[in-house]
């Protein structure tokens, strides 16, 4: 990538809509829009900068007209990307879009590389790694918690918290280096017991965001539900009751899921994906025992199971057999069909599959809202207000905390034990660079590289 170059993409989804995007950025981006942008309005040589203009997009050899656009200049610095950049705002339509960017290539642009405008932005210095990679948690947010984390930490909360540590760690660093070029001067008992007081405090708020990432992770990916039963136990009602609308088939006949339905639904601001499975039961033909290893290969993949029993009837050997190969999973036990005369409590229930267990009607909906508090409570064993504190959501800042941490230990034990101040500074060096590495001020480029590219073009 190279950052003399002007590169242009679609930044809206590409399909039938009102507004399709192609924006372009890079010292040349002007010039470029310029060569296929009539309006008499837009003076090339001297454009307004964040000022909409009205005017036809042409194709320059042929001269023909394009579509009605809207363009918008955003002169640097102040722009996404810190370079200059046009959008061309134009009918939304897979034929007309690939068109406009056909002739921006064309004119002079290149076409842009997955999340090349916010690298830019990163390399540009506009933003840091951290904020960088809340903007693709923005994109994929399942809930308003979601974005409310991702939109927290694109506006720096987690990098002010990050910063503020290495900023102390430097200072810190400093004092012990002062010790090493002045070898006659040791440092003082005080000082040694101060550092080890701030590198403990330290270490131990490192330790605190470390551990907001199972949550993070928890509002960022959603969790793996699997709904799992035998045959017309209601599993498909409870799927329809829970997200609100009729998505699965539902019918009288045992054995009419056999493919599994998956959709999100928003758990106290937790992103719940569901997926309706086939029920479990001694198949009778070939597409009913796919339809269950489909099923057991998405029970292996999930971090919650809502195991459906019918409570109107007796619970039989094929509810024991499931309870059996659901042992040592997260599990709730519904027990659908409130509506009906009862057959089985949760008494029973309990007695037979330990853990928890909730009555429902996915008929009436009486019970959903008990169920809800208990998956919440299930995924998330404490409450978290996401507005409080900073939180982590990915493994990459996890792991590099986690290193930090390590290293600063290391170097309170070598604080303690009176080592040379050279050791000393071994350790807090490479927690400096662990820590720098969350923020991108210390990160390798085939880090940068595999980040960027988890992004769509055009962002």
């Amino acid at each position: 990538m190279y950052l003399q170059d002007t590169i242009a993409a679609i930044s809206t989804p590409v399909g039938a809509g009102g507004i399709g995007i192609i924006r372009i950025s890079g010292p040349d981006a002007v010039k470029v829009a310029s060569a296929l942008f009539r309006s008499a309005a837009f003076d090339p040589r001297a454009p307004q900068s964040h000022r909409l203009y009205y005017g036809t997009i042409v194709d320059p050899q042929g001269c023909s007209s394009i579509d009605e656009v809207l363009i918008t200049c955003m002169l640097a610095p102040r722009s996404y990307t810190r370079e200059d950049v046009v959008e061309i705002n134009c009918h939304s339509g897979v034929t007309v879009l690939q068109k406009i960017l056909g002739l921006v290539v064309r004119c002079g642009a290149r076409p842009a590389e997955p999340g090349e405008f916010t690298k830019r932005a990163f390399l540009n210095g506009r933003i840091d790694l951290a904020q960088a990679e809340a903007v693709i948690d923005i994109i994929e947010a399942k809930t308003e918690a979601s974005l409310k984390i991702a939109s927290a930490q694109l506006h720096g909360r987690l990098s002010d918290t990050l910063h503020a540590l290495r900023d102390e760690l430097i200072d810190i660093t400093a004092h012990v280096e002062a010790a090493i070029d002045f070898p006659e001067e040791d440092i003082d008992p005080a000082d040694a017991r101060d550092m080890e007081r701030r590198l403990i405090e330290i270490t131990g708020k490192l330790q605190s965001l470390s551990a907001t990432y199972h949550e993070g992770k928890l509002y960022r990916l959603g969790v793996k539900t699997t709904i799992v039963g035998k045959p017309n136990v209601g599993k498909s009602s409870l799927l329809n009751a829970l997200l609100g609308e009729d998505r699965a088939l539902v019918t009288p006949v045992p054995g009419t899921t056999r493919d599994v339905i998956q959709e999100t639904i928003s758990v106290r601001g937790i992103p719940l994906v569901l997926q309706d499975t086939a029920g479990l039961h001694a198949g009778s033909d070939e597409m009913e025992k796919l339809g269950m290893d489909l099923t057991r290969a998405r029970l292996a993949e999930a971090e919650l199971v809502l195991f459906v029993i019918d409570g109107s009837r007796d619970i039989d050997e094929r509810d024991r057999a499931i309870m059996a190969e659901l042992a040592g999973r997260k599990i709730i036990a519904v027990i659908n069909k409130d509506d009906l005369p009862p057959a089985v409590s949760r008494e029973q229930v309990r007695q037979l599959f330990p853990g928890t267990a909730v009555s429902v009607s996915a008929r009436n909906g009486s019970g959903l809202a008990r169920l809800k508090e208990l998956i919440h409570h299930t995924v998330l064993m404490f409450p978290h207000d996401s507005s409080a504190d900073s939180i982590i959501t990915s493994a990459r800042q996890r792991d590099a905390l986690d290193r930090t941490a390590v290293a600063l230990s290391a170097a309170h034990q070598a604080v303690r034990n009176s080592r040379a101040p050279e050791l000393i500074a071994v350790d807090l060096h490479a927690a400096l660079q662990a820590l720098g590495e969350i923020t991108g001020e210390t990160t390798a480029e085939d880090i940068l590289e595999r980040i960027f590219a988890s992004f769509c073009i055009g962002k």
